[in-house]
């Protein structure tokens, strides 16, 4: 079992002046910790659902992930996911690349289809009707493994066309960078993941009640509902060819560990019942992570008794 961590918010005492100085913080306490990944949003307004109002501060992730990779050396780097439509797919090809190469082969790409209307609009980006988006989806990660192969031959889809998809150098990464699919939809999201995916992910939800209703009823059927998903994704990669266990499930769910919040036997017992049924990555975000105690103790406390899981 492997932990990883996403940072979803940036508004801690001090914050923006210290935003960049926390960062290094965060991410070189998480390395050190044993950490096995760090991840931002790919959003552009704060999301809610917990972690704050819309006009909260937010960062572009890959220039966020570009200056973890400067001041990190092992832990892998992406965004938990990237919305398929907010970049044209070549260009976001060679932005994980890129970063690939600069971090010496620590890029991940997550992504899926995109969902937030509000700040698509807000921002000027076009905001396609969801069957549209997956098309679209499906099409980025079919450009991704054409140029990753480093075939230039042209790419002909039914969005996106591109007539020299030269990518120079290629990645460090072999065959190429991590993809991980979030999304537990059963009939289009799984199916892609066992298309093209290295890793799925599924929402864990959290027993914090200071999060929504919704993500606490997420957490409150955990068991049976990720159990359910992983079966539908086993079933799609059999109809593909595909081999199931190539696949590594995760999962993404708040934690607190403190006084007001959780315990780290809390979070272990978390680890272990997911371990159960099959995830091989549980990666959380905390509303408490600029407190740096947070992440120490899930390296000195979590990470020691889940690691052989």
């Amino acid at each position: 079992m492997k932990i990883g961590l996403q940072i979803p918010r940036f508004d801690w005492p001090g914050s923006p002046e210290n935003i960049g100085g926390k960062l290094v913080e965060i991410a070189q306490t998480a390395e050190k910790a044993g950490f096995s990944s760090l991840w931002f949003m790919d959003h552009f307004f704060q999301i809610g659902f917990g972690h704050g109002p819309v006009d909260a501060p937010m960062l572009e992730g890959y220039t966020a992930l570009s200056y973890m990779a400067a001041v990190t050396r092992n832990v892998k780097l992406g965004l938990m996911v990237t919305g398929a439509f907010y970049r044209y797919p070549g260009i976001l090809v060679k932005q994980i690349t890129t970063l690939d190469v600069l971090s010496g082969g620590r890029a991940l790409l997550g992504i899926g289809a995109g969902w937030n209307e509000r700040e698509s609009k807000g921002l000027g980006v076009p905001f396609p009707p969801l069957g549209v988006r997956f098309e679209m989806l499906e099409e980025t990660l079919q450009i991704a493994k054409h140029m990753w192969r480093d075939n230039r031959a042209p790419f002909k889809g039914k969005h996106f066309q591109l007539e020299e998809p030269i990518c120079s150098p290629q990645p460090i990464s072999k065959p190429h960078p991590f993809i991980l699919i979030g999304g537990g939809g059963e009939k289009k999201t799984l199916r892609l993941v066992a298309k093209y995916g290295d890793a799925c992910n599924l929402l864990l939800g959290t027993p914090l009640k200071e999060f929504t209703q919704w993500q606490r009823d997420l957490f409150a059927n955990r068991r049976e509902r990720i159990t359910r998903k992983l079966s539908t994704l086993r079933t799609h990669c059999e109809k593909v060819g595909r081999v199931y266990e190539d696949i590594e499930p995760t999962t993404l769910g708040p934690v607190r560990i403190g006084a007001d919040g959780m315990t780290s036997d809390d979070v272990i017992k978390i680890c272990c019942e997911l371990a159960e049924i099959g995830i091989r990555q549980c990666i959380f975000n905390m509303p408490n992570t600029h407190e740096i105690t947070p992440i120490e103790a899930i390296g000195e406390e979590v990470i020691p008794q889940i690691r052989d899981l």
